[in-house]
């Protein structure tokens, strides 16, 4: 899966989220309870986790995301960008000041490695 390069390099927050619900509006952040958050080392292994997704194809499920991850500069003021993921149809949908649109939605191997790794993450993270 490819990242905004940018975030990648500036981030240093990542903050996981349950998702509750969706956004009221287009590029608003996804409702619900913010879990772990992730600096250094933690942030860069979750990153690194995401970007080594292997690339897939579009299941139909309607995308109900259960969990974001949202990346912060150290300003900490809006997210780089938000990545919501639907572990049911393989689809990423991303939305932030640093996400091109050519990014914004993409599709992953939810059967991969890293997708069980990246979901058992995002579980324990987000309750």
């Amino acid at each position: 899966m490819q990242l905004p390069t940018e975030a990648v390099a500036t981030a240093v927050l990542l903050e996981a989220t349950r998702i509750s619900g969706l956004p009221t509006k287009r590029g608003a952040p996804y409702p619900g309870r913010a879990g772990a958050h992730w600096i250094g080392s933690e942030a860069a292994g979750v990153l690194a986790l995401i970007e080594s997704l292997p690339g897939g194809e579009q299941h139909r499920c309607g995308f109900s995301p259960g969990c974001s991850i949202r990346a912060y500069a150290d300003t900490l003021d809006l997210a780089l960008f938000e990545a919501a993921f639907c572990f049911s149809c393989h689809e990423v949908r991303m939305h932030g000041t640093a996400v091109p649109p050519a990014l914004a939605t993409q599709f992953f191997d939810a059967s991969a490695p890293q997708a069980h790794t990246l979901l058992a993450l995002l579980r324990e993270a987000a309750p």
